[in-house]
């Protein structure tokens, strides 16, 4: 599918427009975006397509079929994404779609395990919306994040395992043995032994501005709405590899970009620091942070900025803003489950469940596997995980670690 597939056509006040193009951003899928305000033959369309009406989002397609102010369900259904599985109950549930998922998952399919994934947003996770991967094994000259994740989700589906996406997990619950998830559409499925692979997503600022221009300026996602900033000026908030590396992503697009750190140094690996140092289209400015997001005609145009040593305080013009400040894993569904989480919201495994000699109940018998959580039968890998790196790499080993344990917990159930 390519951008001339789909238009959106919307403005940058509109939520709903916003809900549309936050939707098909976090599942890869390009769009054109055409602001009506700005134009005026595109004002006339819309209202043609709607009766005399004008509504937005209006969503075309390449087949000239349209959707008005369309549910997530409804883009999902148009877009041929499946959101049901074909039964209820199945040996293993994985609940997230990433590297450590779809690789826990091609394991277990290949044992014979009913596997089903349910992710609710695009397979690959953050790999997908990464636009190289340079230090996965076996791709001496790096692979396109989007590729790598495509090669993974073949893999899975090769083997036999059932995908489910667009679709959100609420809860977990258990009945005896059985181990039921939740669905945001109402449906329950059941399984032997679930994995959370959930992952995380990127830390939002909590500014004045920052929910109110998502999407219109405000964004954490440089492959997604980097083409939408050419020949314009951005800024990236962070120092970490995601912000520097995003940063050179954004050269490609945007006429300069302004890196925000604040601290005195950048925390990246050094080989990104040398490339963002050098490049003639960036500028990195240190000991400050934003304190706001400012925009006009629910536009961002500029961001307030604050120097941490001496205090002071300006305005810096700016067209776009990307925010890559750390991560917060995707456990907000567990807040009633029983699964212990440590104090950052990430899910505690194996020995580290050993409170003053003291086991979680359940594990009366045996001692925990290694990516078992504190609910015997429900395993973690990835990002999600307490100890985990945070590296697409070892989150696939991870994912192949817990398939193994599953494998031979699955035995004794």
């Amino acid at each position: 599918m390519t951008e001339n597939d789909i238009t959106v056509y919307g403005a940058n006040w509109c939520p709903d427009c916003r809900r549309s193009k936050l939707f098909l951003g976090d599942h890869r899928i390009p769009y054109k975006w055409v602001d009506i305000e700005e134009d005026s033959a595109a004002q006339r369309f819309i209202t043609d397509k709607n009766g005399g009406s004008r509504i937005i989002p209006t969503i075309v397609f390449r087949d000239g079929s349209f959707l008005v102010e369309p549910t997530n369900a409804e883009l999902a259904a148009k877009l041929g994404l499946k959101t049901e599985a074909k039964r209820t109950h199945y040996d293993l549930i994985v609940i997230g779609g990433g590297p450590a998922g779809l690789t826990a998952a091609l394991y277990t399919a290949r044992e014979a395990i009913d596997t089903l994934v349910i992710e609710m947003s695009a397979f690959g996770g953050q790999t997908a919306g990464t636009e190289k991967l340079d230090n996965m094994p076996g791709f001496p000259e790096g692979v396109a994040g989007m590729e790598f994740s495509i090669r993974l989700r073949t893999q899975a589906e090769r083997f036999g395992v059932e995908l489910l996406e667009a679709q959100q997990v609420d809860s977990l619950s258990r009945i005896g043995n059985l181990h039921c998830v939740s669905t945001r559409d109402g449906r329950r499925y059941s399984a032997r032994a679930l994995l959370l692979a959930t992952g995380s997503h990127y830390r939002r600022l909590g500014v004045p501005g920052e929910s109110e221009l998502m999407g219109a300026g405000v964004h954490f996602c440089a492959t997604c709405d980097g083409p939408f900033y050419k020949g314009k000026r951005v800024v990236v908030i962070g120092g970490g590899n995601s912000a520097t590396e995003e940063s050179l992503l954004l050269t490609k697009f945007a006429e300069h970009v302004t890196i925000l750190v604040r601290g005195e140094e950048l925390t990246a690996t050094h080989l990104i620091q040398e490339k963002v140092l050098a490049h003639p289209k960036i500028e990195v400015r240190w000991n400050v942070e934003v304190t706001e997001f400012i925009g006009a005609g629910s536009k961002l145009n500029r961001v307030k900025l604050k120097n941490i040593v001496s205090g002071e305080e300006q305005e810096l013009a700016a067209d776009g803003a990307f925010i890559f400040i750390g991560l917060t894993p995707n456990t907000g569904f567990l807040a009633k489950s029983g699964v212990v989480l440590d104090r950052w919201g990430f899910i505690v495994t194996g020995q580290n469940l050993l409170v003053e000699n003291s086991w979680p109940q359940g594990y009366e018998k045996r001692h925990p596997y290694m990516f078992e959580t504190s609910i015997p039968g429900v395993f973690a890998a990835g990002d999600v995980r307490d100890e985990s790196t945070k590296q697409a790499v070892s989150a696939a080993g991870e994912g192949a670690a817990a398939a193994l344990a599953i494998r031979d917990y699955l035995k004794q159930v």
